[in-house]
């Protein structure tokens, strides 16, 4: 058997098994209309006002800052595991690193991002 007539087995398959699948779950799952459904559900306490509400752009800035700074983390880890074999060169590329991430904290702070309104 060939590589491409393997991948075609393979490829046909797939959309087999998966078009099953959501032949079933189509054929097998609950249906029943009902209006509530529809309704914005938060911990079972009825919403009350406008549940459609804009958020600060403060919440999106603060988690993508974490988001950033825990990147950071995991990316040093690894770094500090084989920090003697690296040498000189580890060395100043990962001072570089924080170089460019302190900038950014400094950036964010410079803006008050990290105020909290």
């Amino acid at each position: 058997m060939t590589n491409s007539s393997l991948f075609l087995v393979v490829f046909i398959t797939a959309l087999s098994l998966v078009g099953a699948a959501l032949l079933v779950a189509r054929l097998v799952s609950p249906r029943s209309m009902n209006p509530h459904k529809g309704e914005p559900y938060e911990c079972g306490i009825p919403t009350r006002g406008n549940t459609w509400m804009q958020y600060n752009v403060g919440y999106y800035l603060f988690a993508i800052l974490y988001l950033v700074f825990d990147v950071e983390t995991v990316l040093l880890f690894p770094w500090a595991t084989i920090m003697r074999d690296l040498g000189a060169q580890g060395l100043v590329s990962v001072s570089f690193f924080l170089v460019v991430l302190a900038l950014g904290l400094a950036y964010a702070w410079k803006k008050t991002a990290l105020v909290w309104k």
